[in-house]
């Protein structure tokens, strides 16, 4: 009887335990979705227009976020840290969520159109408008560095192989040198390398410059936040039947895939703050940049768009329980 009891007192505790785990991710992501649903009611107002989403985007895309990773790694110590295997994993983990898009596509019989969209759709969430706020909130200004480099990885895979096979798949050839071009001028990437050769050389900057980059950074969350809200309330809702695909994608994008990712790296040795991010960063519901790139190729915009719509709406309670879930 004694034993029943402990039994049951210890599921309850193991209970409460995970309960308080959720509610305080929770918490802790919640200013971050309120700036998104301010965005949403102030689209709604028909206040704003899309040139806003297009203005703001520009500024985080070349101006905020390059900040931000630069004003992160800039603080590092050389040698201090090894991110090869962090690097490694998430590669590997990108390269498998693409290459799925062949047999998910084949066994469900998508159209030509939806099958390229599934080379964005899989990998790529929302890594650094959303992933980089939330991992700073979540695990500490000392996780920005991997945040940033996390980033790195999901551009150059995005920009390099996904939109390859996008290329490779369609009517005209793939043109690699545009490819080429546009990796190279990608700010994201630029500011690692900038970043990294601070570190590395290393070169002491001026106070005043390093305390404009620190503005710059502290500005970018709000910006890309707020903007994302004025997307998402633009969006049409539709038909409740068309969202069912769309809940099928979010759920393998954003459970399935990253519990499966989540229980690989266990057995890898991976430092602990690394898999953290690595495993909530690939539970991002899909970024704003696959669904732009889904429009550059006329591919299954619809779907794109509003997979990150319900994604980015049930990130609210899908974010907090992989915060919980990873400790």
């Amino acid at each position: 009887m004694y034993d029943h009891i402990s039994i049951t007192a210890n599921g309850l505790l193991q209970k409460n335990k995970i309960m308080a785990h959720f509610l305080l991710a929770l918490k802790t992501v919640s200013p971050l979705f309120l700036i998104i649903f301010s965005g949403i009611l102030f689209s709604r107002t028909r206040t704003s227009s899309p040139e806003w989403v297009n203005i703001l985007n520009k500024y985080a895309l070349y101006i905020g976020f390059p900040a931000l990773v630069i004003a992160s790694l800039m603080h590092l110590e050389a040698g201090e840290q090894s991110y090869s295997k962090l690097i490694l994993f998430n590669s590997v983990y990108i390269v498998v969520c693409i290459l799925l898009a062949f047999p998910i596509g084949r066994m469900f019989g998508f159209s030509k159109k939806t099958r390229r969209t599934l080379f964005l759709i899989l990998p790529f969430g929302n890594i650094a408008y959303l992933g980089i706020p939330i991992l700073q909130n979540a695990l500490g200004d000392k996780i920005l560095p991997a945040a940033a480099i996390i980033s790195a990885v999901f551009v150059f895979w995005m920009l390099t192989f996904a939109l390859v096979l996008v290329e490779m798949s369609g009517a005209e050839k793939p043109h690699f040198k545009k490819l080429a071009i546009n990796l190279i001028q990608n700010p994201l990437l630029l500011s690692v390398f900038v970043g990294m050769a601070i570190v590395l050389f290393p070169i002491k900057l001026p106070e005043f410059i390093s305390k404009t980059i620190t503005f710059f950074a502290d500005s970018v969350t709000a910006v890309v936040l707020f903007s994302l809200g004025i997307f998402l309330g633009m969006q049409n809702i539709g038909r409740l039947q068309e969202w069912y695909r769309v809940l099928a994608f979010v759920a393998v994008t954003m459970l399935l895939l990253p519990f499966l990712y989540s229980i690989g790296l266990k057995t890898t040795g991976l430092n602990p703050d690394f898999l953290k991010a690595s495993v909530i960063d690939a539970a991002m519901p899909l970024g704003l940049t696959p669904y732009a790139i889904s429009l550059q190729y006329q591919l299954d915009t619809k779907l794109a768009a509003r997979i990150v719509v319900l994604g980015t709406l049930l990130s609210v309670l899908i974010i907090p329980l992989w915060i919980a879930f990873v400790g």
